[in-house]
């Protein structure tokens, strides 16, 4: 069976998703339900059993459950970029997923963890996963969030015993249904098609860099559809370990970004961007942290043998806005 953590989160709840349209239903599910609506990312999925996240090292240490588990995928953890209680981070994205490699080692499964884009701050040292632990080792997060995932990455790198197969997956700007209960932390999408429809206006921040127009600022925005077929990719492969990015390998603004969403939202792309964006500054706070580019490098995915298309921003915008985002029931 396989076990996912972080099972009612946004890219763990689409990877169930996937499994399921593929016919397979042979997955334990570990999380926390909370109080929030995350329940309904599951509600429709067809699995084997849940597993308290507080209660899943007790769970496995039962031979018989154990014995039950051929892959591991570890998305639970704090993803929140503002997040400012070290510790806490520490806990739940370092300790916590040691303890994971450490059973996968010992039982001699595969380990598929999340890591995240955050790792690489502002780029200077570009956004290339093919390079060598030494070079990783360089990066300079812009907050804690992301050191607490580069701190995972090192030392994996440094380890001797591993899993049969381990994977850390570098998340670009994932967009997509299942992200409902992110709240400020959900995609421009989500925000963009909800505002417009509240206010028939978006805010996006003004730039503060000259060689970036408002609404210029660059990302690598990669749809969760595509996201949770290169997760089952790895889970059906066996000699593939290292860090991998997902992205799309192409950067585009915000405000292709939102006006995209509000075009298919209101199913009128002659919408001018003059009438349906506001740009407002960016706060105090975020100016010298904020990143104005991110791309993922593509070319060690492609190496090991990974050939299907990724939608296209224009398409996967729509594909969300148009049969989720616009439907009564918007979850997969």
């Amino acid at each position: 069976m396989i076990l996912i953590t972080g099972a009612c989160g946004f890219i763990a709840s689409a990877l169930t998703w996937e499994l399921n349209e593929g016919g397979r239903n042979d997955i334990i599910l570990s999380g926390e339900l909370e109080k929030e609506d995350k329940w309904l990312n599951i509600r429709d999925r067809d699995y084997y059993d849940w597993v308290h996240k507080n209660d899943l090292f007790d769970w496995l240490a039962v031979q018989e459950n154990a014995a039950k588990i051929t892959a591991v995928v570890h998305m639970g953890a704090c993803s929140a970029t503002t997040e400012a209680d070290m510790d806490f981070l520490m806990d739940n994205n370092y300790e916590y997923t040691k303890k994971l490699w450490k059973f996968c080692t010992k039982r001699d499964i595969n380990y598929i963890y999340a890591s995240s884009a955050a790792t690489y701050g502002l780029g200077e040292l570009g956004y290339d996963d093919d390079v060598t632990p030494e070079e990783l080792k360089k990066l300079k997060p812009l907050n804690k969030y992301g050191y607490s995932k580069k701190f995972f990455d090192d030392w994996a790198f440094k380890q001797e015993e591993t899993p049969k197969q381990w994977v850390g997956i570098k998340f670009f700007n994932v967009y997509g249904p299942q992200e409902y209960h992110k709240d400020r932390m959900a995609s421009m999408v989500f925000h963009a098609f909800n505002q417009y429809k509240k206010d028939g206006l978006v805010k996006l921040f003004k730039s503060h860099k000259a060689e970036y127009e408002d609404g210029g600022q660059l990302r690598d925005f990669v749809y969760i559809k595509d996201v949770v077929k290169v997760l089952k990719f790895f889970i059906e492969s066996e000699d593939k370990s290292g860090i991998y990015n997902i992205g799309t390998g192409i950067a585009r603004s915000f405000k292709d970004l939102a006006l995209n969403a509000i075009r298919a939202g209101a199913d009128d792309y002659s919408l001018e961007e003059s009438k349906v964006i506001d740009y407002v500054p960016m706060p105090e706070d975020l100016r010298g942290r904020y990143q104005y580019y991110t791309c993922a490098e593509m070319k060690k995915l492609k190496s090991v043998g990974y050939t299907e298309k990724f939608h296209t921003l224009e398409e996967g915008v729509k594909d969300y806005v148009q049969n989720h985002l616009a439907k009564e029931n918007p979850y997969l």
